[in-house]
């Protein structure tokens, strides 16, 4: 179960623990379900309180920036710890824009 808020046609996520094979096929189910009843306008991924991740963290967020294209929305990561930034980074993810 995810932590989230949404308040002015915003959803923010609160992602915590580890985000590998093992946890991201929920965490995509769970975040598509509430995107897909809210609609939201941005769509904020919160990393502050996760601790690993794998290259199923990418196609986490490579599938979220997707889905909010297609709905005309934004996506935005916030409070990536360092070593989950430099992946982030490697990955190519910052050139979309999302990573604040």
């Amino acid at each position: 179960m995810i932590n989230s808020t949404y308040e002015n046609k915003s959803l923010t996520v609160f992602l915590n623990g580890e985000i590998d094979q093992h946890t991201s096929t929920s965490l995509r189910q769970e975040i598509d379900s509430q995107t897909e009843a809210l609609r939201p306008q941005k769509l904020s991924l919160d990393f502050s309180n996760v601790k690993f991740m794998d290259s199923s963290g990418i196609g986490l967020i490579m599938g979220r920036f997707r889905q909010m294209s297609l709905i005309g929305g934004k996506l935005e990561v916030v409070n990536l710890p360092l070593n989950l930034k430099r992946m982030v980074n490697l990955a190519g993810i910052q050139t979309l824009g999302v990573v604040k």
